[in-house]
């Protein structure tokens, strides 16, 4: 009647299936999310800290009722 013990691990993080990337408003350069969250500090290599997401070229069209 007893139940095997389970370890409260943590489980690890499953690959998304798509990658977000982000452009430095400055010089323009692509950086993807996983290298900015290698880095100690979010920065460009310009030294610039702003970034914007890439948004895909797709574009969404909403029926009006």
């Amino acid at each position: 009647m007893s139940e095997p013990m389970q370890e409260n691990t943590p489980q690890e993080e499953k690959p998304t299936s798509f990658s977000v990337s982000y452009s430095c408003m400055r010089c323009g350069t692509r950086v993807s999310q996983s290298e900015l969250t290698r880095l100690p500090e979010i920065k460009c290599i310009c030294g610039f800290r702003v970034f914007t997401k890439v948004r895909p070229p797709v574009v969404k069209t909403v029926k009006a009722y």
